[in-house]
């Protein structure tokens, strides 16, 4: 198994000036270096696009694209990973932060045979970065059955190996696009094996689809439908969805002290 392949790191930014520059310095920290950092600005209105131009050219690591209108977050991953050149494919979002060990941790997975994907623990923070006190545990091993039910993977957490499965693409979804994408990745590539250790922090904001459960329910019942599901069949996903998320998934969010 070839090691020190390139990793590409994902990055949709829209009006995130206010967060985008840690992401970038968490990844650009690093242990592991053979990265390289797909950022796509969504026609944001804000000062995103000139901090985006400004580490472009002080990282050459760093590869800077701009759409020139808003087309939403599953446009612009995928602008990103059709342009990416790494073996690897990880996400980050502009809000969020990677601990410096992230992607030593995971190679080392990775590189580990018959392993497509992995994926890791998580803290939670607030708006201001403060730590909330909170552990996401990832799953030892994750089955595609087990992800239909919910979804179990942190997309900041997220890698799969392109070269063995090929590049695998968000669907045309305004949310959850990142939930279909870990499931054909199982399906493709076999479960996911889990981290235990933290390493990252996604930041809870007031605005996130993760605090409206109506936006959550709405875009499920998409992705169950997108992936062949009848509407009577989806409908019973969704039921089982909801015993899985609140009675289930939630025991392994952990308080820590």
């Amino acid at each position: 198994m070839k090691e020190n392949r390139l990793v590409s790191v994902i990055m949709p930014a829209y009006n995130c000036q206010s967060f985008i520059t840690g992401a970038i310095q968490s990844v650009i920290q690093q242990t592991y270096t053979n990265w390289e950092l797909l950022i796509v600005d969504d026609a944001s209105t804000d000062a995103t696009r000139k901090c985006i131009k400004e580490h472009s050219i002080s990282e050459p690591r760093i590869r800077s694209f701009f759409n020139s209108k808003n087309r939403g977050t599953d446009y612009s991953r995928n602008k990103a990973i059709k342009a990416a050149k790494g073996a690897f494919i990880a996400f980050l979002d502009a809000d969020d932060l990677w601990l410096p060990n992230k992607l030593e941790k995971q190679l080392q997975v990775l590189n580990k045979e018959n392993v497509a994907a992995c994926f890791s623990s998580y803290e939670l923070i607030d708006e201001t970065g403060n730590r909330c006190k909170k552990k996401v545990k990832a799953l030892p091993v994750l089955s595609y059955n087990r992800l239909l039910k919910a979804n179990y993977v942190g997309n900041l957490t997220g890698i799969y190996n392109a070269e063995l499965l090929g590049k695998i693409y968000c669907p045309p979804l305004k949310k959850r696009q990142d939930w279909a994408l870990w499931l054909k990745v199982i399906e493709e590539g076999g479960p996911m094996e889990g981290i235990s250790d933290v390493l990252a922090y996604y930041r809870v904001r007031k605005d996130s689809i993760s605090g409206n459960k109506i936006e959550m329910l709405k875009y499920n019942y998409r992705v169950y439908r997108l992936l062949g599901f009848s509407v009577f069949g989806a409908l019973c996903r969704m039921l089982l969805f909801l015993k899985e998320q609140f009675c289930v998934k939630n025991r392994n969010i952990t308080i820590i002290e």
